[in-house]
């Protein structure tokens, strides 16, 4: 079994065995499923346990991720969940609302935010000031914003915190102008470094959770993620479709 969860192999195999062996008390299935967690994932706080169609399945969302519980709080499903009439996988549809309830909770003041003047749609996507496929995206910020669409940046450095990458980022971050600053890093130019609030290290572990890999990594305004660089013309495509 796969988990977006950031827990190791060990921690999970754990997290599964006991959680087939845990007993519910006289609570809700809600209750039972979020003491049944609590004892195997302390540091993993459900933000919603709900009913789903299927009797006695509930959605559980912890921030971005989503899985599937039995309301006996023993069995933990995670994985597609098809609708064989509508055709629709409902834990996908779950898990882009859960990813893009996650992203707006972070509110724009803790992005960088390229507008489009004609703004018909918003891409929210995670960077690397180093990575190759961003500062192609970023060259092409001007085709984006042509096609109507309003990029907004938050940062992953792939190198992880207190290294070039992560301080090029927080440079960025702390700039007089951000936009401008973003362009001459993209570039390649040095960019004054200044200490400041910065919000790089919430970028990091909000992309950890949801399971970012590699960047650019696309969220797009229905919480669908897109792996890797896309061409504007292409993206408003798959935008509008």
């Amino acid at each position: 079994m796969t988990m977006r969860l950031r827990i190791g192999a060990a921690g999970l195999a754990m997290a599964v065995t006991l959680l087939a062996v845990s007993t519910a008390g006289s609570a809700s299935e809600a209750q039972t499923i979020r003491e049944a967690l609590a004892k195997v994932l302390p540091d993993a706080k459900p933000t919603s346990v709900q009913p789903t169609p299927i009797k006695g399945l509930f959605q559980v969302e912890i921030g971005p991720q989503v899985m599937y519980m039995t309301g006996d709080g023993r069995y933990l499903i995670d994985g597609a969940i098809v609708d064989l009439e509508t055709r629709e996988n409902l834990a996908e549809k779950a898990q882009n609302e859960a990813r893009q309830r996650a992203v707006e909770a972070l509110g724009e003041d803790e992005m960088i935010v390229f507008d489009a003047p004609n703004a018909k749609h918003q891409i929210t996507v995670f960077t690397d000031i180093d990575c190759g496929y961003c500062r192609k995206l970023h060259q092409q910020i001007d085709g984006y914003q042509a096609e109507g669409i309003s990029v907004r940046y938050l940062f992953y450095p792939r190198t992880g915190v207190d290294t070039p990458s992560y301080d090029k980022a927080v440079a960025v971050w702390c700039a007089d102008d951000q936009r401008a600053a973003m362009t001459e890093a993209k570039n390649g130019n040095p960019v004054d470094s200044k200490a400041c609030n910065n919000p790089v290290q919430r970028h990091m572990e909000l992309g950890e959770l949801m399971g970012i890999r590699g960047t650019p990594a696309i969220i797009l305004e229905n919480g669908q993620l897109v792996p890797g660089f896309v061409e504007p013309k292409r993206l408003v495509q798959v935008l509008e479709q």
